[in-house]
């Protein structure tokens, strides 16, 4: 009983909230099939439950919901491989001293407005996120499937460390707000890390969080420190997969990053630093690329001119366009994220962060990065993934999160900036969230 008990505590109730009609038919819609192939003749696309049946001529049964696309480009839903849903949008002091049930429903909120952006699915890389994923599967809350990490693991002085000075030195076994919430887990040693590691796994993470190098937001560490040991890091990646899943690690720099894949992890987070020796290795051991546009185009205003996190965040900008051009030279398995913390205003932008990478891929490439390109990384959680099927792709058989857009976003990636204006219908799991067109 206490195993059952367990169980529904960490994994959440069945989703009877969410159950979807029995059939939707989608009619008159060209499809992008999320893998970069060209836009389909018009055709009709069934749903039967969570899942897309058949795509071409259908008719639907009595009591199916029917969209009448009228030309118009159905599309996987998009996914972000970079997330921290719960503190997104709220400023860092108030997450800092805000009561955590505020965070929370602030956090639902949140959600609810990154599934309306259109974004179906999303991998949380830091954050008590266990709890919002919990509802929004029982269909409690609404927003994208989560992917959640849990607390980022961290040394002291570390990314992950937002202790105030005041609070330093720690007594031992003390523990300062961050931690007591889990949003972060200080861990000084192989053994803290493997403990805190599977402290996460046991609350319910698909994959292992570990800040291996410095950070813009963060107060203590400048971006060129190498945070961890290689050893550190092993107990971490060791802790997942013995749970059949991974670590990724946040890291700027290439000391940071090849110590990391020195220690196996399978993902790196940023390195708009790196130089073309460590992209060539990254591409020769085939691990992934989470990347993010990080550029100084004014949308970030968070930092003040000349402060200390303005500084390190001018100086990661310098390195994104090399970043890419890396990525692409070595074709490394390149994933989409945006990484937003702590404002309202750029969580509002998550879709111009994709419409962005126009300056370094063609708008179908971009396309496939967030729709199948993405799905694969969230794949690589195994037997943790908390949404067994194919995501990412529209195809027989793919769960059912599905865009509907009123124009092609093949030619004009832009549409996806304006999801209000451009998204007409918004399907996840197979039932409508966004419906426009007809009803």
């Amino acid at each position: 009983m206490f195993a059952t008990l367990v169980a529904v505590l960490v994994a959440g109730a069945p989703a009877v909230a969410q159950t979807p009609p029995a059939e939707t038919l989608f009619r008159n819609v060209r499809v992008f099939d999320g893998t970069g192939a060209p836009l389909s003749p018009p055709t009709d696309v069934l749903v039967r439950g969570n899942v897309i049946a058949s795509i071409g001529a259908a008719t639907a049964a009595p009591g199916a919901t029917v969209i009448d696309g009228g030309g118009r480009t159905l599309m996987p839903g998009l996914i972000d491989a970079h997330t921290h849903i719960m503190f997104s949008t709220l400023p860092q002091a108030a997450l800092l001293t805000a009561d955590i049930g505020f965070v929370s429903i602030a956090a639902a909120k949140a959600a609810q407005d990154m599934l309306m952006r259109g974004f179906t699915s999303a991998r949380d890389l830091g954050g008590p996120v266990f709890g919002l994923k919990q509802a929004i599967d029982a269909g409690l809350a609404t927003g994208p499937r989560i992917w959640p990490s849990g607390a980022f693991i961290s040394q002291t002085g570390g990314h992950g460390d937002f202790r105030l000075p005041n609070e330093l030195p720690a007594a031992p076994g003390s523990f300062g707000y961050a931690d007591r919430i889990g949003a972060a887990a200080i861990a000084d040693d192989a053994t803290m890390v493997r403990t805190r590691a599977r402290e996460q796994l046991a609350l319910g993470a698909t994959q292992i969080k570990l800040m291996a190098g410095g950070g813009v937001s963060s107060a203590y560490d400048p971006l060129d420190v190498t945070q961890y040991t290689e050893g550190e890091l092993r107990a971490g990646v060791e802790a997942a997969e013995n749970w059949g899943t991974y670590a990724t690690v946040h890291a700027y720099t290439p000391r940071a990053v090849r110590q990391a894949l020195a220690a196996g992890v399978k993902c790196i987070d940023h390195g708009n630093m790196l130089d073309d020796a460590t992209a060539k290795l990254m591409a020769d051991k085939g691990v992934w690329w989470s990347l993010q546009p990080f550029t100084d185009d004014g949308s970030d205003s968070r930092f003040a001119e000349g402060s200390p996190s303005r500084i390190k965040q001018l100086t990661m900008y310098a390195g994104t366009d090399t970043a890419y051009a890396l990525a692409r030279k070595y074709r490394i398995k390149t994933a989409w994220g945006t990484d937003i913390l702590f404002s309202a205003a750029a969580a509002r932008g998550q879709g111009q962060l994709l419409a962005k990478m126009v300056k370094w891929y063609s708008p179908t490439e971009a396309l496939t990065i967030a729709t199948s390109g993405n799905a694969a990384l969230l794949a690589l959680s195994g037997p943790r993934n908390p949404y067994p099927g194919r995501l990412g792709v529209v195809a027989a058989g793919a769960l059912a999160d599905l865009i509907l857009v009123d124009g092609d976003p093949t030619r004009h990636l832009a549409l996806v900036a304006d999801a209000d204006k451009n998204f007409v219908v918004i399907m996840k799991d197979g039932k409508v969230y966004k419906n426009t067109v007809s009803r």
